[in-house]
């Protein structure tokens, strides 16, 4: 897609996402903030006699419209920048929220240009698929789709939620080595995180203190994510710097450390590093440090969210199942629930499409189970009510949600529409493959299972039987009621107005069930009904994996997604 730039002129920040659209029987969504950090590669030389002075601008999509979110500081002569800039954005689990950034070469006081000269490069996402794979690495384009030479960008995601989730920390300096000539050092810490390939992330750069060689830095708070990935043996990299307003700072030391290890300054007790300068080691026989660095206070609070859970690695495994009972009317006439228009698809397709496309982000495959329930099917034409729709008894996934569309309008000539409409088979079914996920004793597969019907339920006590030991699983059940049909004794499944029973009376667990009528949004946008069934999900995960339990597997390795480039 050619990448258009030049939206970035000065603009008010927008808000983080569309206003939802109104939805009564979902609550307000849960929401999270979501930390984006930004390096880039092998940028373009735009200045003569320097190299590029690179700023990054943060876009998000509203309404049709790139509006202009935050901003990154100036990097000087750099053409390798890793920018300290956190952006924050609201995420909602159940939206398609657009990003774009865009780099640009700033030219001092004048700031950033919006000129073709002092365009860098730009890239397009969403908020869903960097917190999914957590890193995304792609390639930055100039205007008309051209390629910004080798330049790449790199954006890793990590979760802020208030002040849960946060280790703050409060970091001092004593007897720091003097680098300058007529003053004092102007020294500045910064911590880095060792991966597991060796590469070094940045966590966090402290202010310059001027004219300082006992420097108190402010505190500062940094997600536990971002800190330590969950391990709090992993190695972090101290470094201190004397700045250099041209960008050339001079080194004074590093200490390595752990979070383990920083744990003891908790309460009145304090943690000491030297602060060593490896060459001076080597060269000076009486070598002792180059100051030391006193971690003076820490404090931590761990609370488990929706995104500690996705960004450990937990995949959303999205499963259709379609309606073909006769009530849909013949797909050869204009007025079934059923018939494909070339030009306008049904409200079958329409649901599936809204819905899938929010899930397909969580899913790394890709693959989605696409299941039929109330027809006759092939060869012998028996009624069958958990038939994949792909005709494959061994494997019901189809390739994207364009695959289980083109499943979907393949299927119709070949099964006879029937009934009734049971669709406890459906949830049994896929119960089974959440109960095998449970027994791993991990948070590594939800279930999320979508539910298109034209009626009321026929087998409606063992579908409540089958709900109610659904909700000890990890999965949510999304019904879409549609066309025109009275769906009053489908409200009894959601349990926005009591718990729901099985019909000895035992209570669910958890309320996983939501069920909407689709002639509820036939006016509003193609992502209002998405906004209104998923809402509810990151609670219903959390709730589960809660009482579980199972804590957030420590973050997975970035997973390749051919659409997105390959992570670094």
């Amino acid at each position: 897609m050619p990448f258009a730039h030049g939206a970035a002129g000065p603009q008010a920040p927008a808000g983080m996402g569309d206003v939802p659209e109104p939805c009564p029987q979902a609550p307000l969504a849960v929401l999270s903030k979501v930390e984006l950090r930004v390096s880039c590669k092998h940028l373009l030389d735009r200045d003569t006699l320097n190299k590029s002075d690179p700023c990054v601008l943060l876009l998000m999509q509203s309404q049709g419209q790139w509006m202009e979110v935050d901003r990154s500081e100036v990097i000087k002569s750099n053409l390798n920048p890793v920018f300290a800039k956190i952006f924050t954005v609201d995420y909602y689990f159940e939206e398609v929220q657009k990003l774009r950034f865009e780099v640009y070469d700033s030219h001092g006081q004048a700031g950033v240009g919006t000129h073709d000269d002092d365009f860098l490069g730009g890239m397009e996402c969403t908020v869903g698929q960097i917190v999914a794979q957590k890193r995304v690495t792609k390639p930055l384009f100039l205007k008309y789709g051209k390629f910004a030479g080798k330049s790449t960008i790199t954006i890793i995601s990590e979760e802020i939620s208030g002040n849960n989730g946060y280790v703050e920390l409060a970091f001092r300096a004593k007897k720091l080595d003097d680098k300058d000539l007529f003053s004092k050092s102007d020294p500045f810490l910064e911590i880095y995180r060792i991966d597991d390939d060796r590469s070094e992330q940045l966590v966090y750069r402290t202010e310059v203190v001027k004219n300082n060689l006992s420097p108190i830095w402010e505190p500062f708070k940094v997600s536990l994510n971002s800190l330590c990935s969950c391990e709090e043996k992993r190695k972090l990299r101290c470094v201190v710097w004397d700045y250099d307003s041209r960008g050339k700072h001079d080194f004074i030391g590093e200490f390595f450390t752990t979070f383990e290890e920083m744990q003891k300054a908790m309460g009145e007790n304090k943690v000491q590093w030297d602060c060593m300068n490896p060459k001076y080691k080597i060269k000076k026989r009486n070598y002792k440090n180059s100051g030391v660095v006193v971690l003076l206070d820490l404090k931590i609070h761990r609370v488990y969210s929706f995104l500690d859970y996705i960004m450990g690695g937990c995949q959303i495994h999205f499963t259709v199942a379609i309606d073909f009972t006769a009530s849909n009317g013949d797909p050869r006439n204009s007025c079934s629930l059923h018939y494909i228009n070339p030009y306008q698809p049904n409200e079958y397709l329409k649901a599936l499409v809204a819905v899938g496309e929010i899930c397909q982000d969580y899913d790394s495959d890709k693959k989605f189970s696409a299941l039929g329930f109330g027809a006759r099917i092939p060869p012998k034409y028996e009624v069958s009510h958990d038939f994949a729709i792909n005709f494959n008894p061994d494997n019901d996934e189809c390739e994207g949600i364009q695959g289980v569309v083109e499943s979907y309008q393949s299927c119709l000539p070949k099964i006879q529409l029937y009934g009734p409409t049971n669709v406890a088979p459906i949830i049994s079914k896929v119960a089974r493959v959440a109960a095998d996920e449970e027994r791993t004793k991990e948070a590594s597969q939800y279930f999320i299972l979508l539910i298109l019907t034209d009626g009321v339920v026929t087998d409606m006590a063992d579908t409540r039987e089958a709900i109610v030991r659904a909700s000890y699983l990890p999965m949510s059940i999304i019904i879409v009621g549609v066309g025109n049909a009275d769906f009053t004794d489908m409200q009894i499944l959601d349990g926005d107005d009591g718990v729901l029973r099985s019909p000895k009376g035992e209570p669910v667990l958890r309320d996983i069930v939501q069920f909407v009528p689709f002639r509820e949004f036939k006016n509003a946008s193609p992502t209002a009904l998405a906004k209104c069934v998923l809402a509810e999900v990151p609670k219903q995960v959390v709730e589960y994996y809660s009482y579980k339990a199972f804590p957030p597997r420590c973050p997975r390795p970035p997973t390749p997604d051919p659409s997105l480039g390959s992570p670094q």
